[in-house]
């Protein structure tokens, strides 16, 4: 099992390398960062666990604020980055 600390590390020397660490069901996983963000909108989200309706659930856990903005942050750069400025 990892150490907190551990994982710090690992996640920082990944994004070192240009990939990003994020959580999945079946635990860790590591993806080239322009892979990652070239995705389709929903499936960058959903691997970061940021669809609206995941972070409206969490309302009792005043996170869900920022994890608001977030969404709405990538929601719109990804639309710019894919030409679909609004």
């Amino acid at each position: 099992m990892m150490t907190e600390r551990t994982l710090q590390e690992a996640i920082l020397e990944e994004a070192e390398k240009g990939n990003v660490v994020f959580r999945t069901f079946e635990g860790y996983a590591v993806s080239s960062l322009d892979e990652f963000i070239a995705q389709p909108l929903d499936g960058l989200l959903y691997d970061l666990n940021r669809l609206p309706e995941v972070v409206l659930s969490l309302i009792e856990d005043p996170k869900w604020v920022n994890d608001y903005a977030v969404y709405l942050v990538i929601k719109r750069l990804k639309e710019k980055l894919d030409g679909g400025e609004q």
